[in-house]
C-alpha cells in the first residue's frame, strides 16, 4: 500500500509502519531469466505469464506449483522456477481472474463518476505534423510503426500527448468507449483530454468526438457535453494546458443548469489544470432541485519542488490548489442555490495527504468505496493508493447511496494498454474497457430529489346548441411543460357529472347528452383528474341552450 494513502502524511512513525508492513509481506515470482522484453531483440519472446485469458491483475490470487527455489536476493525473498517461463507458465503458477464485466451497484437514481482519460487526443502526432503545427518523436511498436507520441513541440509551445495516429486513436477510443458505456453512469468528469483550442480547433472539438463515438456505440442522443465557457470567461490561451477537464451526461437523466464554469485568475493554478464546475438536475426537475460538479486535475507530483515530506514534487503547489479550490466551490455553491457540491477528479494526492487534508477540515467527505474499502485508483511503483477522488460537502453526502472503483486499469499490465500494440510476439490488444487508461474510475450512485407533477393548464371552447336538436360538444386541450397529459376530463354542473372524454394527444371532445341542460346560458366547469407525470387542473366553459328556431 502506498503509505501515505492510508496514514497521515505527516505521521512519519505512521509511514515507515506501513513501509515496514510492505516489506516484510513481499515475495517475487521471477520468470527464471533476466532479460528486458522491451529490447529489440527479445520482443520476439512472448512474454511470461500474462495473456487475454491470464491477466495477472493485482489483487488476483496465485497457486504455486512445485518445484519452485527460494531465494533471497536483492534485500527481498524470490521464488525461481526451474525453467524459464515464457507464456502462461501454468506448470509453475495459476493466478484468478478477477476481472469483472461492470462496476459493483451502487444504488441511487443516477450514478456520478470521475475518470482520468490517459491523454485522449484526438489530434494525433501525424495531424499535427500534417498541419505544419511542428515536428513529433514517436514510441513505436516491433516492427517499427508508430504508436505513441513521444514529444511533439517544445516545452514553450507543446504539441499532442497520445495516439501517434488515426490507427492508434482508433484503438484507443474504442477502450476508453467501452469504458464509458460500462460504467452506467449520467454524469461523468474527464480529465487528460486534449484542450482542442491549442490547436486551433473549438474548445470542445475532443470532447465532442468523443461523445460523437459514444452515440455511435449506444444511439444518437445517449450521450452529450456540457460546453466550455466563452473565451472571455476563460484564462488566456498561453495560460491553459494542453489537456483540460470535461463533462459529458446522458441528457434522457440530468439537465445542465446554468453554464460551465472555470476558476479564472487563480494563481495557485498557473501549473495546473483550472477547475471546471457545472450544475445537474435531474431531467424534468426545477433548477431549484440543482446540485453542483467541480471536476480538478490537480499539479501532478513529477516536476516542482519536493518539500521533503514524501508527497512527492509539487505538494505546496497542490495544497494552495487545494485552498483555491475550496473558496471557488463556496462561489460556485452560491451561486446555484445549492449545498450540494461534489469534488472529483484527478487531485494527484494520496488520500491522507495534505492538499486533501485541506478539503476535510472545510467540511468535505472522502467518498471511499463502499463495496470493498481496500479499493484504490492507481498504482504506483509497486505502490497501490487513491489519486482519484469524488469529495462531497454534507448535503451532497447526504445524497450518495454507495461508492465503487471499477479497477479496470490500474489493476492491469500496461502490455494490454493500446500504447503497447504490437511491443511483443503476443498480442495483448483487445477493445474492452481493460487498461483503457492508467487510473481507475469511481462511481458514486446519487439520490435526488423526487420530481413532482407538473402543473397542467386546461382549456375549453365556449359553444351554443338548440335545445333538444343538439347535444353540446366541448372541445377540450390539457398541456403541460414538456409532456403530453394523458387521462380523463370531465364537465361539470356543480356537482353533477354531465359528460367524460378520454385525452388523446392532449385533447379530448366532451359530448353532452341531449336535454342535459334546459334553455340559457351555463358556466360550467372542466376538470382534469392528472396522470402520474401531470397534476389535474381545471377552468370554466360557457355552454349556451337556445330555442330552436320559430320558437
Amino acid at each position: 500500500m502506498q503509505p501515505t494513502d492510508i496514514v497521515d502524511a505527516q505521521n512519519t512513525a505512521a509511514v515507515a509502519a506501513v513501509q515496514a508492513d510492505n516489506a516484510a509481506r513481499a515475495i517475487t515470482l521471477d520468470d527464471g531469466a533476466s532479460i528486458n522484453f522491451n529490447s529489440a531483440a527479445n520482443k520476439g519472446t512472448p512474454l511470461p505469464w500474462l495473456s487475454q485469458d491470464n491477466p495477472v491483475r493485482i489483487g488476483s490470487s496465485v497457486e504455486f506449483h512445485q518445484p519452485l527455489v527460494l531465494e533471497f536476493r536483492n534485500s527481498m525473498w524470490n521464488l525461481q522456477p526451474t525453467h524459464q517461463v515464457t507464456g502462461a507458465g501454468t506448470d509453475v503458477a495459476t493466478f484468478s481472474n478477477t476481472r469483472t464485466a461492470a462496476p459493483e451497484a451502487v444504488g441511487g437514481d443516477i450514478r456520478l463518476a470521475t475518470f482520468n482519460v490517459l491523454n485522449y487526443f484526438p489530434t494525433t502526432g501525424a495531424d499535427y505534423e500534417a498541419a505544419g503545427l511542428g515536428t513529433c518523436t514517436y514510441y513505436n511498436d516491433r516492427a517499427g510503426n508508430h504508436i505513441t507520441v513521444n514529444r511533439c513541440g517544445t516545452d514553450a509551445s507543446p504539441g499532442p500527448r497520445g495516439a501517434a495516429d488515426a490507427a492508434n486513436l482508433a484503438r484507443q477510443q474504442a477502450k476508453i468507449v467501452a469504458a464509458i458505456d460500462h460504467l452506467g453512469a449520467s454524469i461523468v468528469s474527464l480529465e487528460e483530454i486534449e484542450n482542442s483550442v491549442k490547436f486551433g480547433l473549438d474548445r470542445d472539438h475532443a470532447v465532442a468526438t468523443l461523445v460523437d463515438a459514444l452515440n455511435a456505440d449506444a444511439g444518437a442522443g445517449t450521450w452529450a457535453y456540457a460546453p466550455s465557457p466563452a473565451a472571455a470567461d476563460l484564462p488566456a490561451l498561453a495560460e491553459q494546458d494542453v489537456i483540460r477537464t470535461a463533462f459529458i451526461y446522458k441528457p434522457a437523466d440530468v439537465t445542465l443548469v446554468g453554464p460551465s464554469r472555470v476558476l479564472t485568475g487563480s494563481a495557485p493554478f498557473a501549473d495546473a489544470r483550472e477547475p471546471l464546475a457545472q450544475g445537474f438536475k435531474a431531467t424534468g426537475a426545477p433548477d431549484s432541485d440543482a446540485f453542483a460538479v467541480i471536476v480538478n486535475h490537480f499539479k501532478s507530483k513529477g516536476s516542482g519542488v519536493d518539500d521533503g515530506t514524501g508527497q512527492g514534487n509539487a505538494n505546496p503547489d497542490r495544497v494552495a490548489q487545494a485552498e483555491a479550490l475550496s473558496d471557488f466551490a463556496d462561489q460556485v455553491a452560491t451561486d446555484l442555490d445549492t449545498d450540494a457540491v461534489f469534488l472529483t477528479g484527478d487531485f494527484n494526492s494520496y488520500t491522507q495527504e495534505d492538499p486533501l487534508q485541506v478539503l476535510y477540515a472545510d467540511g468535505y467527505d472522502n467518498l471511499e468505496s463502499t463495496t470493498d474499502p481496500q479499493e484504490t485508483t492507481y498504482s504506483f511503483d509497486g505502490l497501490a493508493g487513491s489519486l482519484d477522488h469524488v469529495l462531497a460537502s454534507p448535503a451532497a453526502a447526504a445524497m450518495v447511496t454507495g461508492v465503487d472503483i471499477w479497477n479496470i486499469n490500474a489493476d492491469e499490465s500496461i502490455a494490454f494498454e493500446y500504447s503497447r500494440y504490437n511491443y511483443n510476439a503476443t498480442d495483448f490488444y483487445a477493445p474492452t474497457p481493460y487498461r483503457a487508461s492508467d487510473h481507475d474510475p469511481e462511481v458514486v450512485g446519487i439520490d435526488l430529489p423526487a420530481i413532482g407533477p407538473k402543473p397542467s393548464t386546461v382549456s375549453a371552447e365556449d359553444v351554443t346548441v338548440v335545445y333538444s336538436k343538439e347535444r353540446p360538444e366541448i372541445p377540450v386541450t390539457v398541456t403541460a411543460d414538456g409532456v403530453v397529459p394523458t387521462g380523463t376530463v370531465e364537465v361539470l354542473d356543480g356537482d353533477r357529472v354531465l359528460g367524460t372524454a378520454t385525452l388523446s394527444d392532449g385533447s379530448a371532445v366532451v359530448v353532452l347528452p341531449k336535454k342535459s341542460l334546459k334553455r340559457g346560458t351555463y358556466e360550467l366547469t372542466v376538470s382534469y383528474a392528472g396522470d402520474d407525470a401531470v397534476a389535474g387542473g381545471t377552468t370554466t366553459v360557457t355552454v349556451r341552450v337556445t330555442n330552436p328556431a320559430g320558437h
